[in-house]
């Protein structure tokens, strides 16, 4: 965050999934953006409407579905899901969708080790 580098394999991963055109971002990853600038915990060059405005314009890039069914199952995450709603809702689309969540995010990483979602560390 903030700068920090990604780790090689998430970094080749996420080339690899724009090249096949399969990047997804979340709708409340956008939103959990523009709530860590609010809050003095992210620095991006430009708002964060802009910022992800670029991201979305990039190949390969597009949001992910977020249909009711998506939402109502961030409620009833099997095992012992992160508490956090935004997180919810992220692992509740990876899981729909099949994919693989590239994060930080301690709580998402744990959940991962249950084998409930798939990650990869960045």
């Amino acid at each position: 965050m903030n700068g920090d580098p990604m780790r090689p394999a998430s970094r080749e991963a996420l080339g690899a999934a724009q090249v096949a055109g399969a990047v997804h971002v979340s709708l409340i990853t956008a939103w959990e953006i523009a709530v860590l600038v609010a809050r003095g915990r992210l620095v991006l060059t430009r708002a964060p409407t802009t910022w992800v405005a670029a991201l979305l314009a990039l190949p390969g890039v597009a949001l992910a579905p977020m249909p009711p069914d998506v939402l109502m199952a961030s409620a009833t995450l099997p095992g012992a899901p992160p508490r956090d709603p935004a997180d919810r809702i992220v692992a509740a689309t990876a899981r729909a969708y099949g994919h693989t969540i590239i994060t930080r995010d301690a709580a998402l990483l744990a959940y991962a080790e249950a084998r409930h979602i798939d990650v990869i560390a960045c």
